[in-house]
């Protein structure tokens, strides 16, 4: 079975329709004031009424308090909240419970010890999403274009999300090393920080559909 995709941090109407067009299964909307793909509530209910009933969409937040979170269940609603920072499994608990949205949780790796601390959102998260540690010093928790030895997620439990320096020439090998269920890319199809190439796009769907 192909792997499912997620293309992130998209800011736009026209890559938003592009993605959706080629067949990503999941889009996501950046909630993060330091990210070059921040969006605002306003535009992000712009960009999901675009996507929705066609891809689950998806709302990236990094240590969201109580206020941002209700705003984005009430006027994004999202089908899904990563939850990108230092989430407890009962904060995400938590979340889940006041919007109505599945919250999952990103694990940002390096080792394989990192990766078993997924054993503690059991029950609480619908899968794991694995990304790349951000070099010391980064502004971002992810999109930092950076990929980790792949190898370490041979005995993560399944499903689970694969994220970190993915681009349209390696997500096929990606998948087929670690088996992930669903890639997620961002940088990967940017032609500059913050702006989606459609090309790039639609080549890494593509790709990662075509990989196993």
């Amino acid at each position: 079975m192909p792997a499912e995709v997620k293309i992130c941090g998209l800011s736009t109407a026209e890559t938003m329709e592009a993605a959706v067009a080629a067949g990503a299964d999941f889009v996501g909307l950046m909630f993060f004031p330091k990210s070059p793909r921040n969006v605002g509530l306003d535009k992000a209910a712009s960009l999901a009424a675009i996507a929705r009933g066609r891809a689950r969409i998806v709302t990236v937040t990094v240590d969201a308090d109580d206020e941002l979170l209700s705003s984005i269940a009430r006027l994004v609603r999202p089908d899904l909240i990563q939850c990108h920072g230092a989430e407890t499994p009962e904060r995400l608990a938590a979340i889940t419970a006041a919007t109505g949205a599945a919250a999952y949780k990103v694990l940002k790796v390096r080792d394989a010890g990192q990766v078993a601390q997924a054993l503690a959102y059991t029950g609480v998260s619908p899968f794991i999403m694995y990304d790349a540690m951000p070099p010391e010093g980064a502004v971002l928790p992810g999109g930092n274009g950076l990929a980790f030895d792949w190898a370490i997620l041979k005995h993560a439990a399944h499903p689970f999300m694969l994220a970190g320096g993915l681009n349209p020439g390696n997500v096929a090998e990606a998948i087929r090393v670690t088996g992930a269920d669903i890639v997620d890319v961002s940088s990967g199809v940017e032609s500059a920080p913050g702006i989606k190439d459609v090309a790039l796009i639609r080549k890494f769907i593509e790709a990662a559909k075509a990989a196993r």
